[in-house]
């Protein structure tokens, strides 16, 4: 399931990210939002979500949050 589909405020694990931009996996990579990461979606927005990976908030949009598999 994506991030799109998730409830606010429980945490689920990165379990892959689908995109072919090698430039976005290193930065998602340098945000530490990898395999095997837990992550909490803190809210939903209309343009996206705010998701919260180790000790920091990051605002995305709803093109990533759809690229990322969690279970």
């Amino acid at each position: 399931m994506d991030l799109k589909k998730v409830h606010t405020g429980e945490e689920y694990i990165i379990k892959e990210i689908l995109t072919n931009d090698e430039e976005l996996d290193a930065f998602l990579f340098s945000l530490g939002c990898y395999s095997g990461e837990p992550i909490t979606v803190v809210s939903h927005l209309r343009g996206g979500c705010v998701v919260s990976i180790k000790d920091g908030r990051y605002s995305i949009d709803n093109a990533l949050a759809k690229a990322i598999i969690v279970q």
